[in-house]
């Protein structure tokens, strides 16, 4: 696969998604429960996933998870995710949450992680996200 045509789909393939941590998503320090953070992320990854392969993808495993600042109830957070690497069925993206004071313009990384995706076919067997590279 050409590596520009490769670098333009991890440019548009480039998701975020903005959301605001409520009461209902935080444990008793009043912080975002970790599982939350982690679907948020998987959620977020999987789109970005999607935007690049135009294939059908699922998780096939997530690499270590950083969290490392607590995320308060009623701060904005973004996730940022965005494909960093591609195998012949397979890719990773990198996702990291960035905590938004409302009234300021302040802006902190709390959590960063990577997910592996796997593209499937219509019997949810891998297959090759470029057609190029499919054996048949």
């Amino acid at each position: 696969m050409n590596q520009l045509l490769i670098q333009k789909r991890e440019e548009i393939s480039e998701t975020r998604v903005a959301k605001m941590v409520f009461p209902n998503t935080t444990n008793h320090y009043d912080t975002l429960f970790g599982g939350i953070a982690l679907q948020w992320m998987d959620e977020v990854a999987y789109i970005a996933a999607t935007r690049f392969s135009r294939k059908h993808v699922v998780t096939i495993s997530t690499e270590q998870v950083n969290f490392t600042q607590p995320i308060p109830s009623g701060i904005l957070v973004e996730l940022v995710a965005r494909v960093v690497s591609v195998g012949r069925t397979s890719l990773k993206v990198a996702v990291n949450i960035f905590l938004e004071e409302l009234d300021s313009d302040k802006r902190t990384k709390a959590i960063t992680g990577h997910f592996n995706f796997v593209a499937i076919d219509e019997n949810k067997k891998p297959t090759p996200i470029f057609p190029e590279d499919d054996p048949h």
